[in-house]
């Protein structure tokens, strides 16, 4: 076979060469052990919280080397491809703040010497090495048609074949003569191009994962597609080049392509490149309400699978940042509480710490992580994002908010500015509900008295406390106020001195605080009872009162 006037039939217009592509993509200029790193989505519907998961590892893998991260977008599939979806990645890095270094910044920009980032800009490198296989003996054209493949299916079916696919024997056009290739094109029959794998059924190869250690695999003997008949290259092949000419170290995707490490070292080594590390991460699961069960996110079942989620529903981009941490190193908590105040992608993180065994994605514990970092935010902080999330999700309270802005922020101060901040907010969702009774267009009153304080008692409470109000007063002489009319209640004005004899009293102070922050907040649970009444002012606090007391 005259492998060199082959390869000329096939690629007449390809002029340049690998070594060309070398020159023009040299090794980079970083540090020694500075890894490479690439997320490489294809844009085929939203951001998956597990692509978040991954992007993240990749990014902190490069910071934490001192060497660089890039976002490649792999569109070669234009069949699954939706409208925008490049956007629809590109702005769900952005709501949580991951930035990389080189790469797709948006749709048709991008940064960086090693691009074009978009695989389908770059079907010329694919076709240049492509070119190259063929001069080598490496790649050659299969005229099968989809008929005749189903065929070959079949037969192996029939063979009993224990690996299935186009290898050995069943590979029809494997041999064919230069002539007959010839004959084929002239015909203009369609084609694809295959791999020519040199592996055996009876050999196995070996690579070290980065987290998974050594693994063994059968070698891989499939003549893969390297370009479709469309000249677009399939992912495996389009994944060699690029990851060759963009000088990527460390290659980190989902444990699913464990199955194809076999075909791409074959096709590194059939085009002369060191491979990268491969770096295969655990799947990020969750447990199933129905049956208690691991399972991996699903798109379908899990609205929390997709990013967009945690923005509609408005959790910082910390929170879900800090969460994600805690499940890609296991010494990220101990990390956090020796610095409290440190951002989190200052984290040195480290893939070996990382588990091979799938994470558990739980919303509660998320909901917890949130709670704490939303209570280590200053007022200003919380009204300015409250507000922003609001304007989109809850128009009707950003006109609440927005009408006082003062108002609003003092709000969010109490117990904020405190040794021990309260965590009541874990997204910015629950702000509406836990704000309204600030608001009187937005106030519902409460009559559901504790369980030990009848209706008689509330009336009598709401109305003893209305003469000695004085909303002057600091904390102290505010509860000294409550403590004041407990003896004529009958209610012990001491907790310690009620546990003594509880016998003898309907209750003590805290009943009777409660019984007003009911009252007045229509809530038993709130911040300090005391700036709550300073902000809501004199004639507010005493009509709430005056209510209270009037229902009963």
């Amino acid at each position: 076979m005259d492998y060199e006037k082959l390869a000329q039939l096939l690629f007449p217009n390809i002029t340049k060469t690998p070594e060309d592509l070398e020159i023009q993509y040299p090794p980079r200029n970083l540090p020694e052990g500075a890894r490479v790193t690439r997320f490489a989505p294809s844009p085929t519907g939203y951001l998956h919280i597990g692509g978040l998961f991954g992007a993240l590892t990749d990014v902190l893998t490069a910071k934490a080397s001192g060497g660089v991260s890039y976002l490649r977008i792999e569109d070669t599939d234009k069949k699954r491809e939706i409208d925008d979806g490049v956007s629809a990645i590109i702005n769900g890095f952005a709501d949580f703040g991951v930035r990389f270094d080189e790469g797709v910044t948006g749709f048709g920009t991008e940064s960086g010497a090693y691009g074009p980032y978009t695989q389908s800009h770059r079907v010329e490198i694919y076709h240049i090495v492509a070119k190259s296989l063929v001069q080598k003996g490496l790649a050659y054209p299969c005229f099968c048609t989809a008929e005749e493949l189903t065929a070959l299916r079949e037969q192996q079916e029939a063979d009993g074949a224990l690996i299935r696919g186009y290898f050995g024997k069943y590979a029809k056009c494997r041999d064919l003569t230069l002539e007959q290739i010839e004959e084929n094109l002239r015909a203009g029959k369609p084609y694809v191009l295959r791999f020519r794998s040199s592996g055996s059924e009876d050999r196995r190869i070996c690579f070290d994962d980065v987290i998974r250690g050594k693994i063994e695999m059968p070698e891989n003997i499939i003549d893969e597609v390297l370009l479709k008949s469309d000249g677009i290259p399939t992912y495996h092949f389009a994944h060699v080049c690029d990851d060759h000419f963009m000088r990527t170290t460390h290659v980190i995707r989902g444990e699913e392509w464990l199955s194809s490490v076999p075909k791409h070292l074959a096709l590194f080594r059939a085009c002369g490149y060191k491979p990268p590390k491969y770096v295969h991460t655990a799947q990020v699961m969750k447990i199933d309400e129905t049956d208690g069960a691991k399972r991996k996110l699903s798109k379908r079942k899990d609205p929390e699978a997709a990013v967009s989620y945690f923005v509609e529903k408005g959790f910082p981009k910390e929170s879900l940042i800090e969460y994600l941490l805690t499940l890609l190193n296991s010494n990220f908590e101990d990390w956090r509480r020796a610095n409290p105040t440190a951002d989190a992608m200052d984290f040195p993180f480290n893939l070996k710490k990382m588990s091979s065994s799938g994470c558990l994605f739980d919303l509660q514990k998320l909901t917890d992580v949130s709670k704490n970092v939303i209570s280590h935010m200053d007022a200003e902080t919380v009204y300015a994002r409250v507000k922003t999330w609001a304007q989109t999700y809850d128009p009707d309270f950003a006109a609440l908010l927005c009408a006082d802005a003062a108002y609003s922020t003092a709000i969010l101060n109490i117990d904020r500015d405190v040794p021990k901040p309260r965590k009541d907010i874990a997204k910015w969702e629950d702000v509406p509900d836990y704000l309204s009774y600030f608001f009187d267009s937005r106030f519902v009153p409460s009559y559901e008295l504790p369980q030990h304080v009848t209706a008689a008692s509330a009336k009598a409470i709401a109305e003893a406390y209305l003469p000695v109000y004085d909303p002057s007063k600091d904390k102290d002489g505010w509860f000294a106020r409550v403590k004041s009319i407990c003896p004529a209640l009958g209610y012990c004005p001491e907790v310690r001195e009620y546990k003594k004899n509880p016998q003898d009293y309907p209750g003590h102070v805290g009943d009777v605080s409660t019984v007003i922050r009911l009252a007045v907040t229509g809530r038993t649970n709130t911040p300090d009872l005391c700036a709550i009444m300073q902000l809501l002012g004199k004639e507010r606090v005493r009509s709430r009162l005056c209510a209270f007391a009037a229902h009963f």
